[in-house]
């Protein structure tokens, strides 16, 4: 019969399995079945334990920060009972408007933002509403205020699900108009909303989210808001267009991340600047830091403070009657006075009738126009030439030399080479109204279109209106002061903010990604940046629950295991011990037999 033999045994261990039985000594047999026994167990424990702490894949791990940088155009799932929302009332000076916004949890990565987008209505419209006057109206009766905005709220609330009010955040935001007003009549109307508020509405509300914001703030939020829609703040690995970046602490070395935009916004009355200074800044003097200091503002955006890679540092200021029209009222009052006292001086009757029009070069060819100050009317003949028309309205920069910007304001240093700017409102208005080059700004192309513009005939400019040549927003104010808003704008970036002529990165727009971004977006990333850090915390501690009973699990599973060796051991040695009783008795009946065989032929004659 074949023989199989386990020569790797040792040698006191040798036996030999026969195809039909055993041939091993018991005690060697026991010790074999123990061996192979344990061999599994150990296979069986190693291969589980792979299982369970080997390469976990995440479901979702590569998941992008951000689904869409543009907002959806979908209707918002308020039956989603994940969805959180946040509502901000923008108090301005003409009147005020309610934005409700809405998030969804955040992704767990401490280094992103939340990703919040304006609620949209069954309809696929933004939830937002205005209405007029302005809270500072409200400046002799402050306790009028919540009853002022009852409207806003009530409609916020009915658009915001019911089992939601409790936690969602409500910020009542003053800006130009309630700057005006005196401390003690902001104060007031403040007090009245905090007090009343929440007497009627559940929202998450505090004496915090009631407050009036300087001109500072509202470009911060500003400048957050373009560059979160725009993707700025999602630090992608594989970006080329980057910055290094140094924070304020000194201990903290250099950080790459992805450029942001600075943007530009010159209203009717005002032009504002904002732009993050990636690079530390040395001043000169002690006034030059504390004028720096004045229009410099650095914020976290991340929810960690100890984390400094949403650590920005933004110059952004407001340049009061620097925008288009004030800049023309300036000009038209400064015209009116010096022909007057030219007049007076050299008696001469310019500008003073009709016949004797004072040639203007920042009014088209041939247009006639009159300026009216304290009952003295100045007469206007268009001279349409851009070039003197620069010239002219250079001096109401109020330049100064050094690291000052227009009106005598300091500026921080800007990397031509390697930043990127979005020009809003009278920017875009002048470039594509009527020359039509909105978008990628070409400074030669521009001036070309500018000093065409200006040099032509009143009448052929009207009839091009008629025959809707222009824009749908250009309009008759459009074509009368075109020609001078165009050299202002160029002034402006050229020459007060020193722009190189051939500088390739600005763009000037109307909307991003076909929507108009509001302050008020910026605003409520900052005021929740630390949302996430409690879903973060939150998650956390779930990890931690989970891992202690995967580990309590494992704990309890060798137990059991060990316990199983032990009782197969216990049986195997018990099975041992029974065998051995029995080939004792078997070998004590056997020489008992034997004895009596003997004795039994001993007692045969």
């Amino acid at each position: 019969m074949a023989r199989i033999t386990f020569s790797c045994l040792p040698a006191s261990w040798y036996c030999s399995v026969s195809q039909l039985s055993l041939g091993c000594a018991p005690r060697q047999r026991l010790l074999l079945l123990v061996l192979l026994f344990i061999t599994s167990a150990i296979f069986l424990l190693g291969t589980y334990q792979r299982q369970l702490w080997g390469p976990q894949r995440r479901p979702g791990a590569r998941v992008n920060m951000y689904l869409s940088i543009a907002e959806s155009m979908e209707a918002t799932d308020v039956l989603n009972p994940a969805l959180n929302y946040g509502i901000v009332v923008d108090c301005g000076s003409s009147g005020s408007r309610v934005f409700v916004y809405y998030w969804p949890p955040h992704n767990g990565n401490p280094h992103t933002l939340l990703d919040i987008k304006q609620m949209k209505d069954r309809d696929r419209k933004p939830v937002v509403k205005k209405i007029k006057p302005g809270i500072s109206t409200l400046a002799k009766s402050p306790a009028e205020a919540s009853d002022y905005l009852h409207p806003l709220l009530s409609f916020a609330a009915a658009h915001v699900p019911q089992n939601k009010h409790k936690e969602t955040p409500l910020y009542i935001l003053c800006t130009a108009g309630m700057r005006l007003l005196p401390d003690s009549v902001q104060a007031a109307i403040l007090e009245d909303l905090v007090t009343d508020v929440p007497l009627e509405f559940d929202f998450l509300f505090s004496r915090s989210h009631a407050e009036v914001i300087s001109g500072k703030q509202e470009g911060v939020y500003a400048w957050i808001g373009i560059n979160f829609v725009l993707g700025r703040f999602e630090h992608a690995d594989d970006e080329s267009a980057t910055v290094e970046v140094t924070t304020g602490s000194q201990d903290q070395r250099p950080i790459s991340r992805r450029r942001t935009v600075g943007i530009m916004d010159m209203g009717g009355a005002s032009l504002q600047i904002a732009y993050e200074v990636p690079s530390s800044i040395t001043f000169s003097t002690p006034e030059e830091e504390e004028a720096g200091k004045m229009v410099l503002a650095e914020f976290n955006l991340g929810c960690d403070v100890e984390h400094t890679q949403h650590v920005y540092r933004v110059y952004v200021t407001t340049f009061l009657g620097f925008g288009g029209n004030m800049a023309r009222q300036r000009y038209e009052d400064q015209l009116v006075n010096k022909t007057l006292s030219k007049n007076r001086f050299l008696t001469t009757q310019t500008g003073l009738s009709a016949d004797k029009p004072y040639l203007d070069p920042c009014l088209p060819g041939g247009l006639s126009d009159t300026v009216v100050r304290d009952n003295r009317t100045l007469y206007l003949r268009g001279q349409g030439d851009w070039t003197r028309c620069q010239e002219a309205v250079r001096p109401f920069l109020g330049l100064h030399n050094g690291t000052m910007s227009p009106g005598g304001v300091y500026q921080a240093p800007i990397n031509f080479s390697n930043s990127e700017f979005y020009g809003f409102s009278e920017f875009f208005y002048c470039t594509e109204d009527v020359l039509r080059l909105g978008g990628q700004y070409d400074s030669q192309k521009y001036s070309r279109a500018a000093m065409d513009y200006c040099s032509t005939k009143w009448s052929t400019l009207k009839q091009r209106l008629d025959n809707k040549l222009f824009s749908q927003q250009a309009d008759i104010s459009r074509l009368k002061y075109q020609c001078f808003k165009s050299a202002w704008m160029y002034e402006v970036l050229h020459s007060g903010f020193r722009f190189p002529a051939d500088y390739p990165s600005l763009k000037t727009a109307q909307l991003v990604y076909d929507k108009e971004v509001q302050w008020t977006l910026g605003a409520i990333l900052f005021k929740t940046r630390f949302l996430p850090l409690r879903d973060l915390q939150q998650e956390t501690l779930r990890q931690s629950h989970s891992s202690w009973l995967r580990s309590s699990f494992v704990y309890n599973h060798h137990l059991f295991s060990l316990c199983i060796l032990v009782v197969v051991l216990a049986i195997l040695l018990y099975i041992l011990r029974l065998r051995r009783i029995h080939q004792r008795e078997q070998r004590q009946a056997e020489a008992l037999n034997l004895l009596w065989v003997e004795e039994g032929e001993a007692l045969l004659p």
